[in-house]
């Protein structure tokens, strides 16, 4: 066999067995379980996962107001949407999923997370309620639709910022 060929057979077996990644839904990967150790602010927490690390996850497809964030003043309904995150998931265990680029530019784990005790999608429930905008950044688009139409319902009728904010 030539080596371009091995190649090839190789990038196949990859693509079709995950790279040993086990997928799961629309266009996630399994990034595995862990329990929610520290929430940084509405769409950022720290988790242990199994093996004892502990991974800072960045929510994919969503954006809440900043609170945390250095040289930037505190954004309307930061602390709120911060407070709900924590609510949501805070001592929780939460399972972990990638799309199609797994980490941001800062290291940090991009992931749609879900509370295992109810399989409750905290992404697109933070986006429902009222506590943060949808943030598209390809290739992660998986749930874009999906977090586009919560925010457009919750701002029709006028919840969580979209009615204590001026957008």
């Amino acid at each position: 066999m030539s080596g371009r060929f091995v190649v090839l057979l190789v990038l196949a077996a990859l693509a079709i067995g995950g790279g040993g990644t086990l997928l799961t839904r629309s266009g996630e990967a399994d990034a595995g379980s862990g329990t929610v150790v520290r929430v940084v602010d509405g769409d950022t927490v720290h988790v242990r996962l199994g093996d004892g690390r502990v991974e800072k996850v960045r929510y994919i497809g969503i954006d809440t107001p900043e609170s945390v964030k250095p040289g930037t003043p505190v954004q309307c309904y930061a602390k709120a949407a911060s407070a709900r995150n924590a609510e949501l998931v805070d001592g929780e265990r939460v399972t972990l999923r990638t799309d199609a680029e797994a980490r941001d530019r800062y290291g940090r784990l991009l992931a749609y997370v879900y509370r295992d005790r109810d399989d409750l999608f905290v992404n697109l429930a933070l986006a429902s309620e009222g506590y943060a905008v949808p943030l598209t950044i390809p290739p992660n688009v998986a749930h874009a639709e999906e977090f586009r139409a919560a925010a457009a319902k919750a701002r029709r009728a006028d919840r969580g910022l979209w009615q204590a904010c001026a957008r």
